[in-house]
């Protein structure tokens, strides 16, 4: 570690030694609770006897004479009560809606128009104190008049700065008061990129982890019928979302945060991830989901903090994906394991038409920490959610194409292409314990180092030097992996990094030269997080660009407060894992 980091992190110690005795959380002075006392509540929890739920749907558009013209929404942040499963009480939560009488978790579905700008306005109605513990020895907003900070981010989303749901942007309720970029209550969301999934969540500094958990996060689709419809893909109420999302409760039924930190002498609550004991799909716990013997299109997102999910069907039926995050692929790819990231999407395509068994269970088998920590086979984890598959076989006129968009595929990049190594680090305490973690050894409130031209294509060498893997969501940037290269004699390069943090003078091209990993094919397409091998150095071309057009930006991308790039498992992205992004004309 060079001398500045080593000082950084210095201070860093210092300042939570200081802070330590005054950080708040909300539940002081309260015992913490067990994981065995976690694990029994979910065991107590009776799996598929709840429905499905399916959120409710607000258009980002209005239709007049047959054309799409542009809306004002308004959507709040209430403090509501959910019922997560039939044996639990409604559980207190952070939700979206349009009003406290109609917010959901998850949020409402929002549908938007390709092409049509839609204009949100965003209040906060949360309470004074937040429903679950928080920690200000790490970069966190700190209201001074209380309030909960919240500002919203649309994740794969194309949108100018002012827009973006900056960290620094946050607001409490009825804006009394707001962070140093905060500059307004309406976004504009343009809408000109490509169709696809995207999602829209929390962004608050440091608060990121909590303000999710507690249920501040929802679905959002960009239709664009030329391209939509004449695939022929299940519609109506056969083309559903599955927002998937771990939880613990306690034995009242409230959300479980813990409340004590790995190391509480640093942080006093801050782990290094959350994961919970129950698996909820839309806001239920083990749901069931009746089904026609027909084609479905699902839209599955991974919302969760930190767990990672590989899916599979219980009796080996097909995923068929048609996109993954915010695109659709050139091709359909037929898959039996999904492998999904916290914020990533897949959309496909499951024809129960095939099954040979009235019901199926969807799977996970996913380690946590991914990709090898605990194992889930066995236990209440390994389960989703299960489908009953009803009666005879049903007149299904949807199709899956052959062949779907040809912007897909990328261009792979010219020798000078602008190149940039991108390091993740954590940092531990003797012991191991994990402490604060980094993106080339800089947090979000030093300088931007990444400042690509607005309209340019970059190569980014992602070098990946923790046991973790990690979801790296680049905001505004459209990107895909094209090569995944393994780093021998890993330990001197450790070291080396550890000393100079200079890939070039500690010789990486003669370090990732060992055995490359295949890329899924499910996943060729333009992305918006792309997962970071441990251990290993992942090749990225990142477009700041409209990847179907291959156009400059309607905006100016360039303006303050700009934009950002982290890890999204929130706990890391909350802890410093989290960089600036300036973009130059």
């Amino acid at each position: 570690m060079t001398y500045s980091m080593k000082l950084h992190v210095m201070l860093v110690f210092m300042a939570a030694a200081m802070t330590v005795m005054e950080a708040q959380t909300s539940t002081s002075g309260t015992t913490p609770v067990t994981q065995q006392v976690l694990q029994q509540v979910t065991a107590s929890l009776q799996m598929y006897v709840d429905p499905l739920p399916q959120m409710p749907t607000i258009y980002g558009y209005s239709m007049r004479s047959g054309e799409p013209f542009s809306v004002n929404l308004t959507i709040g942040m209430y403090q509501t009560k959910w019922k997560f499963h039939r044996d639990l009480p409604p559980t207190p939560v952070f939700a979206y809606g349009l009003s406290a009488e109609t917010a959901t978790f998850p949020g409402p579905t929002i549908i938007a128009r390709q092409g049509v700008p839609l204009y949100v306005k965003w209040e906060n109605h949360l309470p004074d104190q937040h429903i679950l513990p928080t920690d200000n020895t790490i970069h966190t907003a700190i209201p001074t008049m209380g309030g909960v900070p919240t500002v919203v981010h649309l994740h794969g989303s194309v949108h100018p700065p002012q827009s973006d749901g900056s960290a620094f942007a946050w607001f409490t309720r009825d804006y009394k008061e707001v962070g140093l970029m905060w500059t307004q209550t309406t976004y504009k969301y343009p809408n000109i990129q490509p169709p696809g999934n995207l999602w829209y969540h929390d962004h608050a500094l440091g608060l990121t982890r909590a303000n999710l958990l507690a249920g501040l996060l929802g679905a959002y689709i960009i239709e664009k019928p030329q391209i939509d419809n004449p695939m022929g893909l299940p519609c109506d109420a056969e083309n559903l979302h599955l927002i998937i999302a771990d939880r613990s409760f306690n034995t009242d039924g409230t959300l479980y945060m813990n409340s004590t930190g790995n190391v509480p002498e640093i942080h006093p609550q801050w782990q290094p991830e959350y994961f919970g004991e129950a698996i909820t799909v839309n806001g239920k716990a083990w749901p069931f989901l009746n089904v026609a013997r027909r084609r479905y299109r699902f839209r599955i997102l991974n919302a969760s903090n930190a767990r990672y999910l590989n899916l599979s069907l219980s009796n080996g039926l097909l995923f068929c994906v048609i996109g993954s995050d915010a695109s659709y692929l050139a091709a359909p790819i037929e898959t039996t394991t999904l492998v999904l990231s916290p914020a990533e999407i897949a959309d496909v395509v499951i024809d129960f038409s095939n099954s040979t068994t009235p019901c199926i269970e969807l799977l996970n088998s996913a380690p946590y920490p991914f990709p090898n920590g605990t194992a889930t086979v066995g236990t209440p984890l390994s389960k989703v959610m299960i489908f009953h598959i009803n009666g005879e076989k049903v007149t299904d006129k949807s199709t899956i194409p052959k062949k779907e968009v040809s912007y897909a595929n990328v261009t792979m990049p010219e020798p000078s292409t602008k190149t940039r190594y991108i390091v993740l680090y954590e940092s531990t305490t003797q012991s191991g314990e994990p402490t604060h973690l980094y993106i080339n050894g800089l947090r979000l409130e030093d300088p931007a180092t990444e400042t690509p031209k607005s309209g340019s294509t970059e190569l980014w060498h992602v070098i990946n030097l923790t046991p973790d893997n990690h979801p790296l969501h680049v905001h505004l940037g459209m990107m895909q992996a094209i090569n995944v290269t393994e780093l021998v004699g890993y330990q001197q390069f450790f070291d080396c990094m550890t000393q100079l943090n200079d890939a070039v003078n500690c010789n990486v091209t003669d370090h990732a030269v060992g055995k490359t990993l295949p890329l899924p094919d499910y996943e060729k397409t333009w992305k918006n997080v792309v997962k970071i091998e441990p251990g290993y150095m992942t090749s990225i071309v990142v477009a700041f660009k409209i990847v179907d057009t291959n156009q400059t930006y309607p905006f100016d991308a360039t303006a303050e407060p700009g934009y950002v790039y982290h890890c999204h498992i929130l706990d890391h992205e909350d802890n410093a894992m989290i960089r600036p992004l300036k973009l130059l004309p």
